[in-house]
């Protein structure tokens, strides 16, 4: 997709960093349900110390608004994983158009399955998937499983309020949670040990 919006296209608003201001559009697409403003602000309030030089994944990519913000906020490198070609080929565009292409990668597939290619760890992953699929769970533990994490890692999980998937407790512990209509979004570390 060029600069422009295309039919069955909507905008979001990059809302701080670098490209503040700048419209990232984005296809509409079943499931597919951007973070909004209001909880990325607060998302990327509580990741302010963390950004700055990081290694990022935004594992259900969608609009790729969330590792766009990264970038935008001073992230070093993000991979974007996504099953839809389609959504892949327009975050890849996105990026072009920021002029961010050398700091990201975009990858098409079935995200579970990419986790299992490499072997360094993220610093910060974000963990959005579609609320339907109960994918959410599954990610975290393969994230674990996998040692796609650190110790210092933080993991943004976003689930539904009213059928919310669970954090691993024998994994994971809750740094900050909040919610926001149907949205339940929590910032997540290893537990140590």
């Amino acid at each position: 997709m060029g600069r422009g919006r295309s039919p069955g296209s909507s905008a979001l608003r990059i809302i701080g960093g670098e490209w503040r201001g700048r419209k990232v559009p984005f296809f509409q697409h079943p499931g597919l349900r951007p973070t909004g403003d209001r909880v990325r602000e607060t998302l990327f309030n509580w990741l302010a110390p963390h950004l700055a030089g990081a290694r990022c994944l935004d594992l259900f990519a969608g609009s790729g608004i969330l590792g766009i913000e990264a970038l935008s906020r001073g992230a070093a490198h993000c991979d974007f994983f996504d099953n839809q070609p389609e959504i892949a080929r327009n975050i890849s565009q996105q990026l072009a158009n920021l002029a961010a292409g050398n700091d990201a990668s975009v990858h098409c597939g079935d995200a579970l399955t990419l986790l299992k290619e490499g072997t360094t760890p993220w610093d910060i992953v974000f963990v959005d998937p579609p609320f339907d699929r109960a994918l959410g769970e599954l990610s975290l533990k393969e994230l674990v499983r996998l040692r796609r994490l650190s110790r210092t890692s933080w993991v943004y999980f976003e689930t539904r309020r009213s059928d919310p998937e669970c954090v691993p407790e024998e994994e994971y512990t809750v740094f900050r949670e909040k919610t926001a209509g149907d949205v339940r979004y929590q910032l997540l570390q290893l537990r140590p040990g």
